[in-house]
């Protein structure tokens, strides 16, 4: 099945307020597997950039001044989410952003039963635990240690790490080819692994001595209310 895991990156909380998106990174999973295949853009908002914001993306005002708008590039995001379910971490806050974007354009909203999240996921599978990104990136033993700012696609790639793991974890080699490659080398070509020549050793003794079996019988014999009656 393919699946589109993916993060935004905004001006601020609430696109009702004005705030708009300035980042999105996707990335495609078909089984569970990344393909390798990536989708990511900046936009410009066509605002300032609150420094709240800022300090979490680092995405400045400048940056972005000379990025496209959203609706003069929207079309390539459509065509690579398809009609794929789309996997977010508090998957709601990215599904609006995204979809007011497109309603300022009046473009039909993504479909709400697409929606995969991954903090509903992870509160089923880790009650009472911490569930940001990072919680569950440090839970996994995934390394995060070159995310120093938030980014869409750097945290779309963690997330996907993530998801995997919330739903059952890599079965590596498992169904993951298609057809099992021809061995390059021919069988009979394999060398096979001789016993060594010389003396063998005497195999040791593994029954008890009789010695050993006084001494146990001794040992068991001060044992109060043993179980085996």
């Amino acid at each position: 099945m393919r699946e589109i895991v993916f993060d935004t990156e905004t001006t601020g909380l609430d696109p009702k307020t004005g705030d708009r998106m300035v980042e999105i990174g996707c990335v495609e999973m078909v089984n569970l597997v990344p393909t390798g295949n990536t989708f990511h853009a900046y936009y410009n908002p066509e605002r300032d950039m609150p420094a709240g914001a800022e300090a979490v993306h680092g995405l400045s005002s400048a940056f972005l001044s000379d990025k496209p708008l959203f609706r003069e590039t929207f079309q390539e995001l459509l065509d690579f989410i398809g009609d794929a379910p789309l996997v977010a971490h508090n998957a709601g806050f990215d599904f609006g952003f995204l979809n007011a974007e497109l309603a300022l354009i009046e473009r039909e909203a993504v479909c709400m039963t697409r929606m995969v999240d991954t903090v509903q996921l992870a509160k089923k599978k880790h009650p009472g635990a911490k569930l940001s990104l990072d919680a569950l990136c440090t839970r996994y033993g995934i390394d995060r240690s070159h995310r120093v700012k938030h980014g869409a696609l750097l945290d779309a790639e963690l997330l996907a790490q993530v998801y995997v793991e919330l739903k059952g974890g890599r079965q590596i080699g498992l169904g993951l080819a298609a057809e099992p490659e021809k061995m390059e080398t021919p069988l009979e070509a394999v060398a096979v692994r001789k016993a060594p020549e010389g003396p063998r050793r005497e195999p040791r003794p593994h029954a008890p001595t009789p010695e050993e079996l006084a001494r146990h019988r001794k040992f068991m014999s001060g044992i109060e209310n043993p179980l085996w009656g």
